[in-house]
């Protein structure tokens, strides 16, 4: 929405035909694709946001396919704010309003904090945090001239714990829910406009083969490992029943009491189970991955793993 926008430039929702209009950023691959496909099967109108220009336009074809209402695509990186504010201004300029926002996009690292290159570490940290910021600042204004609407974000598991070795991913994640749970606070005057955050724990997605590291092998989705299917049934129904942060796996409760409650065990154990559970038994050289440029042909919906 451009600055001169105000509350009555923005079409009620019965006026366009009652399907949902729908933003979801980072729609080429994994939860947010799946949320995309999902919103698609409930006729919304969708915009689908990926730096992968490719893989976008293949997710849009799976929402038509799965009877989107009309699916636009904008190509832009969370971590450029005018891009974002494009996006954000497709829908509104193409539809007349924004009642849903997903907001999935987010890299990841591998290594001890030691190893990993301080451009990586600042890359995937500012993905989740600056990006959320970015997303936030384009779609509030729009919200609240609306004084309705829903924004969602994945979140993690490890926005709740910390692991070895997964030190960058861990300081996005907590900073990302830090950054979440103000705007919960500061939207208490709109009781219309609501933010939620997801948090799944190991999801079969292709995020683990895309993922920097310095390790000498790719992570593996820890378990239990839940489809990325299962992980956006949760993200649609928030729009329904929102929730400040909703746990996405039924040990997610458990693993986070151990953390909070006993963290001398929790610190014992976490390293030799993520190795064990959490890590592919593969061999390959220090890379960084997806976290400066999209690699198109590994990113789908899901990764080649099993899950429930």
């Amino acid at each position: 929405m451009t600055a001169d926008t105000t509350a009555s430039d923005l079409r009620p929702a019965s006026s366009a035909g009652g399907g949902q209009v729908v933003l979801v950023i980072g729609a080429s691959s994994g939860i947010g694709r799946a949320s995309a496909v999902q919103f698609a099967e409930r006729g919304a109108s969708l915009v689908l946001v990926s730096r992968s220009a490719t893989t976008l336009h293949d997710a849009a074809a799976d929402c038509r396919a799965a009877g989107a209402r009309a699916v636009e695509v904008v190509v832009a990186d969370v971590l450029d704010p005018d891009a974002v504010q494009a996006a954000v201004d497709r829908a509104t300029g193409t539809f007349g309003r924004l009642d849903v926002v997903v907001h999935a996009a987010t890299v990841m690292a591998y290594g001890r904090i030691e190893d990993v290159q301080p451009d990586v570490f600042e890359r995937v940290v500012d993905t989740a945090v600056l990006g959320t910021f970015n997303v936030f600042r384009s779609v509030l204004p729009v919200l609240r001239a609306q004084r309705r609407g829903d924004v969602v974000v994945v979140s993690s598991l490890l926005a709740s714990i910390t692991a070895p070795t997964m030190g960058a991913y861990v300081t996005a994640k907590w900073g990302q829910l830090g950054l979440i749970r103000t705007l919960q606070q500061e939207l208490r005057e709109l009781p219309d406009v609501h933010v939620s955050a997801v948090a799944p724990g190991g999801v079969t997605t292709p995020i683990y083969d895309q993922a920097a590291t310095v390790l000498g092998n790719t992570g593996h989705p820890p378990p239990p490992v839940y489809t990325p299917e299962r992980v956006a049934r949760a993200v649609v129904d928030r729009v329904a029943n929102p929730r400040r942060l909703k746990q996405s796996g039924f040990l997610n409760p458990v693993i986070i009491a151990g953390f909070r409650l006993f963290p001398p065990v929790f610190d014992v154990l976490v390293g030799p189970l993520l190795r064990v559970f959490g890590m592919a038994r593969d061999t390959v050289p220090p890379t960084t991955g997806n976290v400066f440029a999209p690699v198109p042909e590994k990113e789908s919906t899901r990764g080649d793993y099993w899950g429930i």
